[in-house]
């Protein structure tokens, strides 16, 4: 999931510098990069519950018919599940931000754990580069001077395309 902003729903920065600081600094594109969720927290309680209840009910018919440890397995079952869906809530508190202004097109990339890392590149020289048919595992590229980052990892194929041509569009209107 990706939320966009151009310039057009940010107002001016007011600066006591001038009028051409505060212009530097206007954010003309600015895309906040979220993970899919899979699930809401109440489709998970009623998915884990029906788990639950599928496991119980097995396990017991197997327990009755004199299989009683394969009652422990269908239990080691649904707190597997249980386990990997958490994985994939914590993994979905990660984040990218894409800032643009005149200045500089800053890349922020935050880890479940809270630990940031940040990248800058000057945009005149900035290039955003993707396949033109993006397969599935295809990396969205920021390059410049001899650095480069890859957004977008968790997107899907269609939205990093959609994300570099946002991009290009907004790095091309600053280039004039």
């Amino acid at each position: 999931m990706k939320e966009i902003r151009n310039n057009n729903e940010f107002a001016e920065i007011e600066d006591q510098f001038g009028a051409g600081a505060a212009e530097e600094e206007v954010v003309r594109f600015d895309a906040v990069l979220h993970p899919h969720a899979s699930l809401t927290p109440r489709g998970f309680f009623l998915l884990m519950a029906f788990v639950g209840l599928v496991s119980f009910c097995a396990g017991v018919s197997f327990m009755i018919a004199g299989a009683w440890p394969v009652f422990g397995f269908f239990g080691i079952d649904a707190v597997l599940v249980y386990l990997a869906f958490k994985m994939n809530f914590r993994d979905a508190l990660r984040y990218e931000t894409v800032r643009l202004t005149a200045t500089a097109l800053t890349v922020e990339r935050v880890a479940p754990s809270g630990k940031r890392e940040r990248w800058r590149f000057q945009p005149y020289w900035l290039q955003v580069e993707i396949d033109d048919d993006p397969e599935p595992g295809s990396a969205l590229m920021l390059r410049s001077h001899g650095r480069m980052v890859e957004i977008g990892s968790f997107l899907t194929a269609e939205e990093r395309i959609d994300l570099a041509n946002a991009l290009r569009h907004e790095l091309a209107k600053l280039r004039g």
